[in-house]
């Protein structure tokens, strides 16, 4: 008796199911032999019910690539589902919204919402990069979507019909410090809020922290599936991953040292990369993971049949395999203290008092102060300087007082000038200047160590520092809770004070 095979969708968010896709990189051209070959895998693929979808990226490590819309509709057209990679990082949202249509147009509803790698090269030479709206304001977007946007047009408000978009977002628990790994998952309860229906995590070899990831949603209460990364890793790709050259994947240094032995050792690396693989399979299945995604270079059809078969094999005996992926960062963080018995995790989260690092300055004090005194609704001064900010708005002191602004922030906070300012809620740092993708809704996942993915050793990420300053105060759960939609370009080089105190930037705008 043949068995059907259960679309993503169904498989994902049917909690006796474990989901499979099998992740492919089409590359760059449209005629090469790289396209070519995601129709051989997914004609492959679609004889095996097991694999319930072939996933395509979106100019991954910020190169050039085919787009994934025209080869998941061949995909889909073999008889398999397809997952596309919705990357933000080259689209203002207006393109954004207007990919959304074609997608749902021709029947192509499964998305994995994303960021985006950081664009690299490109014609002639680096392009511009964009990053206008970030992965939680374009899973958000897709909520509305899906419920039928309201927009207004011609002085009325028209509603368009409902889409049905099938949207996830990722996380990276691989991190290693404190605030890092807090930043990542405050943007996860941000995009879960904003309704992303499942989570992959980034690419990692270190079993505790898959296990992690698993125990933190479900003491949250998050109620999202959660599906796991596996990489079949070569020699050449794992040294990429050490030196920090794609995004967010980590290899220890001590990982390193012993696929560099193995090398030496064993002939057939192949299946060692395999069996390695197909080990992670059953760990992830025996952690409570809701399914995996498959990738790495060059794969075929039989590598992925070989992982399913002996993950299978495996599983009875995950615990076991534990001790095989159980390479941390060197004085890395976890959230949960660690069951000694078994290598993973308790259920008991660690002291954080007693860890990571708290920062203030008399920079962050100043402003703070500030703040709270006149810049927020509930500050004492708020009446009486509104009072005054709408009789300077219709003056003419607005264009000096606008310049005021202007080269007090630009010479104390780095500003931009976007007149749509959120740096309150982030202490006080400007993430249209100081972050490398301009994320409003926290840190994107690139960052290693502390340093911002585009200029590591050079500039901290903002959501490490924004962490530590919150952390200082015993604050810094508000970052589980807040959203900021994206900027206002019609505010652009204006004053934010103004904007605030007459109710035309982001907080008095309905985004409901």
């Amino acid at each position: 008796m043949s068995v059907e095979r259960v679309p993503f969708k169904d498989a994902v968010l049917d909690k006796d199911k474990f989901s499979v896709t099998w992740e492919l990189v089409p590359g760059r051209g449209s005629h090469e032999k790289d396209q070519d070959a995601v129709a051989l895998c997914a004609k492959a693929a679609v004889k095996d019910p097991r694999i319930n979808a072939i996933t395509l990226t979106d100019n991954p490590s910020g190169t050039p690539a085919i787009h994934p819309a025209g080869l998941s509709k061949e995909v889909e057209d073999l008889g398999i589902d397809a997952l596309i990679h919705f990357t933000c990082k080259d689209k203002n949202r207006n393109e954004i919204e207007s990919e959304l249509y074609a997608l749902d147009r021709v029947g192509l509803k499964n998305l994995l919402v994303m960021t985006g790698d950081y664009v690299t090269a490109g014609y002639n030479g680096r392009p511009k990069p964009v990053f206008d709206v970030d992965s939680v304001q374009a899973v958000r977007m897709i909520e509305k979507l899906n419920a039928g946007l309201e927009v207004p047009m011609r002085g009325k408000l028209k509603k368009f019909p409902e889409t049905d978009f099938f949207a996830g977002a990722v996380v990276s628990p691989f991190k290693s410090l404190e605030a890092e790994t807090m930043a990542q998952y405050a943007k996860l309860h941000q995009k879960v809020a904003a309704g992303a229906k499942y989570i992959i995590t980034q690419v990692g070899w270190d079993a505790r922290k898959f296990d992690e990831l698993r125990k933190y949603v479900d003491k949250f209460e998050l109620n999202v599936p959660i599906i796991g990364n596996i990489y079949i890793l070569t020699l050449g790709v794992a040294k990429m991953m050490n030196r920090g050259v794609i995004p967010g994947a980590v290899v220890t240094d001590e990982f390193l040292k012993d696929l560099e032995a193995e090398k030496k050792e064993f002939e057939n690396n192949k299946e060692r990369q395999l069996l390695r693989a197909a080990k992670l399979f059953a760990v992830l299945k025996g952690i409570g993971y809701d399914g995996v995604t498959i990738a790495g270079h060059g794969i075929k059809y039989e590598d992925i049949k070989f992982i399913l078969d002996k993950g299978e094999e495996f599983a009875p005996n995950w615990q076991a395999l534990v001790k095989e992926f159980d390479y941390p960062e060197q004085n890395g963080f976890y959230f949960f203290e660690k069951d000694e018995k078994t290598g993973l995790n308790t259920t008991t989260p660690v002291d954080r008092s007693k860890t990571g690092e708290k920062s203030t300055s008399l920079f962050y004090w100043s402003f703070s102060m500030v703040h709270k005194l006149a810049l927020s609704e509930q500050a004492p001064l708020y009446p009486m300087i509104k009072w005054f900010a709408k009789k300077i708005d219709k003056s003419a002191l607005k264009k000096p007082f606008t310049y005021a602004e202007y080269y007090t922030k630009t010479l104390t906070n780095e500003c931009k000038f976007c007149g749509d300012c959120v740096m309150h809620e982030l202490a006080f740092q400007c993430p249209m200047s100081q972050c490398a993708k301009h994320q409003r809704n926290g840190a994107c996942g690139g960052g290693k160590d502390g340093w911002c993915e585009v200029y590591p050793g050079e500039k901290r990420c903002i959501y490490v520092n924004m962490y530590e300053k919150l952390k200082h105060d015993g604050k810094e759960y508000i970052m589980n809770n807040r959203y900021a939609p994206p900027a206002d370009w019609n505010l652009y080089q204006t004053s934010s004070w103004l904007n605030f105190f007459n109710e035309r930037d982001y907080n008095h705008r309905n985004d409901d």
